[in-house]
């Protein structure tokens, strides 16, 4: 997906900018690459540099206005620069950048999960900085995670939602100011026994730490509580030959037994990098679809393509929202000043 825009901070005359993301899907961890392509303005123009932004649409929770949700920087490329852009003259800037390893996963077997991330282009000319409109990053999971949600759906979890969360999971390495947090629903086999299970992807360099919650049900004398657990793995899974379904079932099993607010910690086939602390994060809603191959190839997954078109919509308001803002004025920092739940202050 490609944007033009005149630049609104530099002015009629000023330069143009196009950002071109090669195609396909990347991974978090991998590389992203494409090119900027600008074409100089009426006049002679220093630029001083060009820099992309991985943005990302986050929910969050306010205490005085609710719900609520905001666009976050979560990593930042000085890509070129500087040099001198002659009137009219066009020029090509490459790139190839490392996504973070916990770059939210957007889709599944080409199925999007209602996840928005974005890549902005900043061009900074004559000490006047104007961010353009947003290309589409399309990220596919990891083959670890891959195989732990084609194993929740052979297990018959169903695909719920998926959102991204302001805050941070105690006990955790987790380093961006968010997390993705995807919500199943159980099978037969552990509908009496839980509401829904909440499963977020921690990745860092060889390793996978799985974050699985469970909204478990009260009984006729007790209320309803959550139980939490981690689980880490290679990226390519443990050594030797593994039954994936068997693995992520015995999770599911020692979650949905656990009697405490805070599970434990299990690591496969890897040393365990992270803290100790005691873990636990919340969030969302949403109807839907279906995880892994299993459920993906149902008459669940699309529903007659309204469940997949309702999806697609949502992401491309997002960036036509954005493209329809010529102000030239900063867009969001990143920072929690950027959430509100109704819009004011």
């Amino acid at each position: 997906m490609v944007f033009k825009r005149l630049l609104g901070s530099l002015g009629v005359g000023g330069p143009t900018v196009d950002t071109v993301l090669d195609p396909g899907a990347a991974r978090p961890g991998g590389m992203l690459s494409g090119r900027v392509h600008l074409v100089g303005g009426t006049a002679d123009h220093d630029v001083e540099h060009v820099a992309l932004e991985l943005v990302a649409r986050v929910e969050t929770e306010h205490e005085e206005h609710g719900d609520g949700e905001g666009v976050v920087v979560f990593d930042r490329h000085v890509v070129g620069g500087s040099f001198r852009l002659a009137a009219g003259a066009e020029t090509s800037v490459p790139f190839t950048v490392a996504l973070p390893w916990e770059t939210p996963v957007t889709e599944l077997y080409g199925q999007p999960l209602g996840i928005v991330l974005g890549v902005r282009t900043e061009l900074a000319v004559a000490g006047a900085r104007d961010k353009g409109d947003l290309d589409q990053l399309t990220v596919a999971p990891l083959p670890a995670q891959e195989a732990v949600l084609e194993a929740l759906g052979q297990l018959g979890f169903g695909f719920r939602s998926a959102d991204l969360e302001y805050g941070r999971i105690g006990g955790t390495g987790q380093q961006l100011p968010f997390y993705q947090e995807i919500e199943l629903t159980p099978p037969p086999a552990y509908a009496h026994q839980v509401n829904e299970i909440e499963l977020t992807f921690l990745a860092v360099p060889g390793a996978l730490e799985v974050v699985l919650e469970a909204d478990k049900r009260g009984g006729p004398f007790s209320a309803g509580h959550d139980a939490l657990s981690r689980f880490t793995v290679p990226h390519e899974g443990p050594s030797g030959p593994q039954d994936w379904n068997a693995l992520v079932d015995g999770w599911i099993q020692e979650l949905v037994e656990h009697r405490a607010s805070y599970g434990s910690h299990a690591v496969y086939g890897h040393e365990a990098g992270y803290g100790g602390h005691e873990p636990g994060h919340s969030g969302g809603s949403g109807s839907g679809i279906g995880v892994g191959t299993a459920v993906l190839a149902g008459a669940g997954v699309i529903a007659g393509g309204i469940v997949a078109a309702e999806v697609v919509d949502e992401v491309g308001d997002f960036f036509e929202d954005d493209s329809d803002d010529d102000s030239g004025d900063d867009p969001d920092d990143g920072s929690a000043e950027d959430f509100g739940g109704d819009g004011e202050d």
